[in-house]
């Protein structure tokens, strides 16, 4: 009973989540037939209630937790960064037009790219039940490295589909300007991938051993 009425709050939590999103592109856009505004909230809403389904429950409990009372810096600093980049979609592509010139192809693209990266991140938190927001080492939880799933790969492959995602999402929005503090986003959380990254070095057992393996923190290649 316990668990059917957690996953019961979960659900509701993650439709509030797609109803913040829904209103604040709305009403920033004070109209409502716009197509593009309403597929990506679809995506949204499908890859939250995909991550509600697949995600470890207790995780689930400890991030939904720690969101609301998490003292991290970078989750602080791009919640303006946030909605500065849905505020601006909305009133650029609904009220006052200043680059919304977006080809609806390229939209398209971007709309799909938005959801491989999501499914990525949801990946990523599904085989890792230590991803929570805050950084630090949950001993009381039997914290270890992860190597399975698109960690095999890459050393952080959920901030992989945070960058993807906040780089497409002015584009498939439709607004050029927003995609300026969706960059700003972006360099926040390459900056928080190399601090987790340090971080896990020094203080996770055996993250040294699989981070010679695992050469990449974001990007294969490269970085």
């Amino acid at each position: 009973m316990r668990d059917v009425l957690r996953s019961i709050l979960a659900l509701g939590f993650a439709a509030l989540l797609v109803a913040v999103l829904a209103a604040i592109l709305f009403i920033s856009a004070g109209r409502r037939d716009l197509p593009f505004f309403w597929a990506y909230i679809y995506i949204y809403a499908l890859l939250i209630l995909a991550n509600m389904l697949l995600i470890d429950r207790g995780l689930l409990r400890e991030r939904i937790r720690i969101g609301f009372r998490s003292k991290d810096f970078c989750l602080h600093a791009v919640k303006p960064l946030a909605w500065a980049h849905f505020i601006g979609a909305g009133l650029d592509v609904g009220r006052y037009h200043w680059s919304d010139s977006v080809p609806p192809v390229l939209q398209t693209v971007a709309l799909i790219g938005i959801a491989l990266a999501g499914a990525g991140a949801i990946w990523a938190i599904s085989v890792n039940r230590f991803f929570l927001p805050d950084v630090r080492i949950q001993e009381h939880r039997g914290h270890h490295v992860v190597t399975d799933g698109p960690y095999r790969y890459v050393r952080h492959p959920g901030y992989v589909g945070v960058l993807v995602w906040i780089l497409l999402s002015g584009v498939a929005l439709g607004s050029w300007l927003s995609v300026v503090p969706g960059i700003l986003f972006a360099l926040m959380i390459v900056w928080r991938a190399a601090k987790e990254d340090q971080f896990l070095h020094e203080n996770l057992d055996g993250y040294l051993e699989y981070a010679a393996r695992v050469r990449y923190r974001l990007l294969p290649g490269l970085w």
